[in-house]
């Protein structure tokens, strides 16, 4: 019997050994942490009976990730949820840019500025399932969808600051800029405005869902599958160095590069360790949990119909304000992503006590205190704000990286995502997964396609790694 070992039960170290479990491999996936999930945990953070994610909470990739639609994950208990509103941007004085799933419902929403939005996200939004088979995949493929690439490929290079000025109104400068801060980068530089447009594509496709219960669903559908398929999986196991991993066919690691290298640093090539010592950390994020006793009264009462709420100010406040992060200085009024998960799913809520998630991009390491920056940043847009909250809990950078080895510093990305390493992650390379030792792979979100609870980098790494068991 081939064997295989992945290091990590996060969505991709999952998605990984389901495709390995799928092709007749005996996996064994081993966890550090008492609980699989990485970054799809859920629990009672604040008081019990509130569910809050304690990452990644909205899921527009994974509902449209290329493998996870091929798994039938919903007869292992993963249900999709949508809110009315995928996404808001409040701005001072009560207005909103709104961003549903329609790709008409939206444009129609920013008035003016309504073709404009079709203008740059309509062909992305029509051609998105192709884009998605091609740019999911490492860069270093031939293009199935050639034609597609072709219109993403220019609006993808631009800066978002240069996109940003195609639209006439604040509100639709403001959400497309804050859709653009899912980068965790400089906006004022090429390809800035390309996670925009893949996210806004991928909902206006598939919308921006959270999963039922708890972003844990996906990783424990992904665990029940894989065991379906007669994989183990086993908790409370931390791998330190190489003799930490039983003997195997194939092992992959669902880990940071920093860390892979703690782990077979002098085995690996020295081009390949070199490059993994100079790939650069993302940005941290600053996590503030929230009760909250009947929502968030925000001015704009839109707003408070959106699962997703990007709270930054204007188009200008946000990119100021993501430059001076990814310089390392901390801003007055940092970008603030606001999860209102029970807006989709109310089974998180207790009565009219509600979980609201919250996290402001930070330097990567960061050790000041951001809760009154968060806080100040909601009641902005959301008078009154502070009365309703009950309970609050906080999660630094550091208690992050404590949490979880992969978050260096807070970078909950894997890695950044400026100049070529937005392309080539971890390092350039015709199979970037290769850690250069045979049957040895990488398939985290340091490789491509990057960070998102879609599984792909599980998914690509697991195919390399067939490829080499096949030519054994």
């Amino acid at each position: 019997m081939t064997t295989a070992v992945v290091v990590g039960a996060g969505p991709n170290g999952l998605a990984a050994a389901v495709r390995l479990a799928t092709q007749g491999v005996e996996v064994t996936v081993i966890e550090a942490a008492e609980t699989i999930g990485g970054g799809t945990r859920s629990g009672e953070l604040t008081l019990p009976g509130l569910i809050h994610d304690h990452c990644s909470g909205f899921h527009p990739m994974g509902a449209g990730s290329p493998y996870l639609q091929t798994l039938d994950l919903a007869e292992h208990g993963l249900h999709w949820e949508w809110a009315d509103i995928d996404c808001a941007h409040p701005l001072d004085g009560g207005d909103a840019g709104l961003m549903y799933r329609s790709l008409d419902a939206t444009a129609e929403g920013l008035g003016i500025d309504g073709e404009r939005w079709r203008s740059v996200f309509g062909s992305a939004a029509e051609h998105f399932d192709d884009l998605a088979n091609d740019l999911m995949r490492p860069v270093a493929n031939i293009p199935r969808h050639p034609l597609a690439l072709a219109s993403f490929g220019p609006r993808a290079l631009s800066p978002a600051t240069l996109t940003s000025r195609v639209f006439r109104t604040p509100r639709a400068k403001a959400l497309f800029t804050g859709l653009s801060a899912h980068l965790y980068a400089r906006l004022d530089r090429p390809f800035a405005g390309a996670v925009a447009l893949l996210l806004t594509a991928a909902g206006h496709n598939y919308g921006w869902p959270v999963a039922r219960g708890g972003s844990a669903s996906i990783t424990d559908a992904l665990a029940a599958k894989l065991t379906a398929h007669g994989g183990t999986i086993v908790t409370g196991t931390p791998v330190r160095t190489a003799a930490d991993i039983p003997a195997a066919d194939v092992v992959l690691l669902d880990v940071s590069p920093a860390v892979a290298l703690g782990i077979y640093g002098d085995s690996m090539p020295k081009h390949i360790s070199g490059s993994y010592r100079r790939f650069r950390r993302a940005p941290g994020a600053y996590k503030v949990d929230f009760a909250v006793e009947s929502g968030v009264p925000w001015a704009d009462p839109d707003t408070g119909r959106a699962g997703t709420v990007h709270v930054g100010g204007s188009a200008e406040e946000v990119a100021d304000a993501e430059r001076k992060v990814f310089g390392g200085s901390m801003p007055e009024r940092p970008f603030v992503l606001v999860g209102q998960q029970y807006v989709a799913d109310p089974s998180r809520s207790r009565g009219d006590v509600h979980p609201l998630y919250a996290y402001a991009h930070v330097p990567n390491g960061y050790t000041g205190d951001a809760t009154e920056a968060v806080i100040a940043q909601i009641e902005r847009f959301a008078p009154g704000f502070r009365d309703r909250v009950l309970a609050t809990t906080v999660t630094t950078p550091a208690q992050l990286e404590t949490s979880n080895a992969n978050y260096g510093g807070g970078d909950i990305v894997g890695g950044s995502n400026s100049g070529l390493q937005v392309l080539f992650r971890p390092r350039a390379g015709i199979d970037p997964y290769s850690m250069g030792i045979p049957g040895t792979y990488l398939c985290s979100a340091s490789t491509p396609p990057g960070a998102g609870a879609h599984g792909m980098c599980g998914y690509n790494a697991a195919e390399s790694a067939l490829k080499y068991l096949r030519k054994r």
